[in-house]
């Protein structure tokens, strides 16, 4: 019998909960194996060194997954929609770590726990049934204004680590150092705009590799003395050797170099 002076959470507010924790988690730990490994993965360098050690630098972040309650029975998404975890036996007390770890390691079902929530009359899932936990609405009211802006900051905060550090691994990638390579080679290119002086911040495209070939399509800002260009370049590499120009051209089509030149 839930108490009075509490209320359980709703269904969508636990389902929201639920996945900006997901999202939170899952964006930090692909940052950070990015940071580490992001170079190496693009350029397909040791690739047999580099899944073991992705593997095993999984763990930490499966550990944090399912011990993301474990502050007051409260997570991110928890605190952004304003509910929290509680012992169902005793609503004023926090569940030990053990039993709120326990609860979520249901998550890796979540199909099924989500169909569970969805049927429940007491708006539990599996976890919480083995756990004995029970979500609540907080008492506590933060300002509306303070959980947007931290929804807002997560959000934001995603998308400047595509722009920067998914943008800062490319250009330190081979392919694209091989590309620069062509393109400041290029005379055609240079007659048109001048000295070339700079290029983009971030450049386009993609880079594929497997078991030593690749493939790169790259479309960089050429900045010259006399004006701007857009230039595509695609490359391919063969198993273990270094990457070849394929063609180079302008936003408009024209070709300013290929292998058939």
């Amino acid at each position: 019998m839930i108490d009075s002076n509490f209320i359980k959470s709703s269904r969508k507010r636990r389902i929201a909960a639920f996945l900006i924790d997901h999202f939170v988690i899952t964006f930090l730990i692909v940052t950070i194996l990015f940071l580490f490994f992001g170079e190496d993965l693009i350029n397909g360098n040791n690739r047999r060194q580099i899944i073991p050690i992705l593997l095993s630098a999984l763990i930490p972040g499966f550990i944090l997954y399912f011990a993301k309650d474990s502050y007051q029975g409260i997570s991110i998404g928890k605190w952004i929609m304003g509910i929290m975890v509680r012992d169902e036996n005793c609503l004023n007390k926090v569940p030990t770590f053990g039993r709120l770890f326990l609860r979520n390691l249901f998550l890796i079902i979540w199909p099924i726990e989500f169909i569970i929530l969805a049927i429940n009359e007491q708006k539990k899932r599996l976890g919480d049934k083995v756990a004995k936990t029970v979500v609540l609405r907080n008492p506590i009211k933060y300002s509306k204004a303070s959980r947007i802006m931290a929804l807002i900051s997560v959000v934001m905060l995603f998308f400047v680590f595509v722009f920067l550090t998914v943008g800062s691994t490319m250009k330190n990638s081979d392919a694209y150092k091989t590309a620069i390579e062509e393109i400041e080679k290029n005379e055609q290119l240079k007659t048109e705009i001048g000295t070339i002086v700079n290029y983009g911040m971030i450049p386009s495209g993609n880079i594929k590799t497997e078991n030593g070939y690749g493939q790169a399509l790259l479309e960089i800002k050429v900045i010259g003395k006399k004006g701007t260009i857009p230039v595509t370049v695609y490359l391919e590499k063969e198993q273990s050797g270094k990457w070849q120009l394929i063609e180079m051209q302008k936003e408009d089509g024209t070709v300013l170099k290929s292998i058939s030149n």
